[in-house]
């Protein structure tokens, strides 16, 4: 049987890999919603996942669509500066590692803002918690428009019927997975979303390597400053003030500290973080190469945008650019899941526990965790579709993209610095925030004066919000100390907190890491056969052979993860 093309450049092959893709990432949903017990179990993963699958999670929640096209884009027009960018977060993760992920692992056990209470006062809780949740839901509206966009550009699809279309459908399936599982359904499709990339990357940077005439070819040709780590466009400052927001955002972000409160110890929360800060080394200068290398074979694109799905389209064979396109997809996926599960643990815990349901029961919170996930994902889903039919829609992305970085830095310092430092007051975090967020938009308001145009840009926004809410801390905290009773307390609770403090250790049970192995391997060894029998199914042999060979090699690498989880999942029910 010959392959079917269809407009948009994919194949039938292509689309019944998607259909797959999408369908065990459903199926994982389905088989961890009966394992969900309790908000822990939810929100946490029941304090039992290991290190390898919460930090491979929390690296694709820093992945989204935007990161193959537009950083792609930035490589096959400025070089290296595109992998420096990257580079640049690495400190920020490390740093967060060694400081913070034991600290936030004893704070929060079902959600990152509850601690607040504790180390500040009850407003500073609930005046983050409202004031986080609006807000993420509205970028995270933004990324299901931009999922939409791909879809139906990938599917060579037109209108903005069309694109509602398509998110709608990858929304539902993103949130019934989400709502159905909680965190450890979130955590294993990050971990299959990760494997499906991984073999994305690596297919095509050989491919585009031997399409350039090889690596020395490539970098003999570049043109002149394109190994640069900087250039005019991204300079020190620039990089340096985004670097700044990276460590803020690997410290206190929702979603990324909620990896290191789900894992099984201190010492495992720390290696979250560290492998993160290995990939992120690692992972940039492969992605971007193909990108790089295309400037031999693909001289002169006008639209830099194109380059990473042109360079798929002309070198990988049938089949595999549905893997390509599905890595894509679930890269925007995977950050969306995993706000959607941050945000509900935060309204369930944080908004209608504490102040609606106090006695509610576990049973009872459960479900409200459940209807939490299908609001928040719900009201993302509605807004993307408002964008759909919004105008200027550039000019929206822009203005929140500066508006992030004017409001984190009045948020993720008082949030971090109550987890380090016990001289730092209830009322200084208030006014810290208070300075930091109204200084930020005052500057951010002014900037559209075309004679001050500059404090819009990232340097001066994030150090116009950052510096204020320091001095308000530190200043506030002098100012407006805490009572000698309420620091008795914040001692006792920073106490708990130290690495010489005893660890409150969950009780060990290894059998669930195993079991979410096991899950892994089937799903790859599925969507491994499904790659070599689709391609056998509808291609000849010569067009699909590396297809095929991806395939069984996926096949067989989960067939033997199932096989090593199973021999110790037998162990452990032996010895129990």
């Amino acid at each position: 049987m010959t392959v079917e093309t269809m407009d948009s450049g994919l194949t039938l092959t292509d689309y019944i890999i998607l259909a797959g893709f999408f369908a065990v990432m459903l199926g994982i949903g389905i088989v961890y919603a009966r394992k969900m017990k309790n908000l822990s179990d939810f929100f946490s993963g029941g304090g039992q996942v290991p290190w390898w699958l919460a930090g491979i999670s929390l690296y694709m929640t820093t992945f989204s669509a935007f990161t193959f096209v537009s950083y792609s884009a930035l490589a096959y027009q400025y070089g290296f500066v595109a992998v420096s960018i990257w580079w640049f977060s690495v400190p920020g993760c490390l740093l967060s590692a060694r400081f913070l992920a034991s600290r936030w692992r004893r704070a929060a056990t079902t959600s990152p803002v509850e601690y607040l209470e504790t180390r500040y006062n009850s407003t500073i809780r609930q005046g983050f918690s409202w004031f986080g949740v609006p807000l993420i839901v509205l970028d995270d509206a933004l990324k299901l428009f931009v999922i939409g966009a791909m879809i139906t550009v990938s599917l060579g699809l037109e209108g903005t019927e069309a694109k509602a279309w398509a998110i709608v459908g990858c929304g539902t399936i993103m949130l019934a997975y989400t709502l159905l599982g909680g965190l450890w359904a979130v955590m294993i499709t990050d971990f299959i979303q990760f494997v499906v990339m991984a073999v994305a990357v690596l297919v095509l940077a050989p491919l585009a390597t031997a399409k350039a005439g090889g690596i020395m070819t490539v970098l003999e040709s570049l043109p002149e400053g394109y190994g640069s780590v900087t250039n005019s466009g991204y300079s020190w400052p620039w990089l340096l003030s985004f670097s700044v927001i990276l460590a803020l955002t690997y410290a206190t972000k929702w979603p990324y500290v909620q990896r290191y409160y789900a894992a099984r110890s201190d010492k495992d929360a720390r290696r979250v973080g560290y492998t993160v800060a290995a990939l992120t080394l690692l992972g940039p200068p492969l992605l971007f190469w193909p990108a790089i290398a295309a400037t031999q074979f693909l001289p002169g694109v006008e639209d830099a945008n194109t380059i990473y799905p042109l360079v798929c389209r002309m070198l990988l064979p049938v089949g595999l650019m549905g893997v390509v396109i599905a890595a894509m997809f679930s890269a925007t996926m995977s950050m969306l899941s995993s706000d959607y599960n941050a945000l509900a643990s935060v309204i369930t815990n944080d908004i209608i526990k504490r102040i609606f349901l106090p006695d509610a029961s576990e049973k009872v919170l459960l479900r409200i965790a459940r209807v939490s996930t299908l609001v928040v994902g719900g009201l993302a889903m509605a807004l993307a579709l408002v964008l759909v039919y919004t105008d200027d829609l550039e000019d929206l992305v822009k203005i929140m993209a500066k508006l992030f970085s004017v409001l984190l830095p009045p948020v993720a310092l008082p949030m971090a610095a109550g987890l380090l430092s016990r001289h730092v007051s209830g009322r200084g975090a208030v006014l810290g925030f208070s300075l930091g967020a109204t200084m930020g938009i005052g500057a951010y308001i002014i900037s559209f004066n075309e004679s001050l145009a500059f404090l819009g840009t990232v340097p001066w926004l994030t150090w116009i919000s950052l510096l204020p809410t320091a001095f308000g801390l530190i200043v506030g905290s002098k100012l407006m100390p805490d009572t000698i009773e309420k620091q008795a307390r914040v001692d006792e609770f920073l106490s708990g907190l130290g690495d010489g403090a005893p660890s409150v250790q969950p009780t060990a049970n290894m059998r669930d890491g195993f079991y979410a192995m096991q899950i892994i391997g089937i799903t790859c060894a599925l969507l491994g056969a499904l790659l070599a029998v689709a391609v056998l199914l509808t291609a000849s042999l010569s067009a699909g052979l590396l297809s095929i060979g991806v395939g069984i090699t996926l096949a067989l690498g989960g067939l033997c993860a199932v096989f090593i989880a199973r021999t110790r999942i037998r162990e452990i029910e032996d010895k129990g």
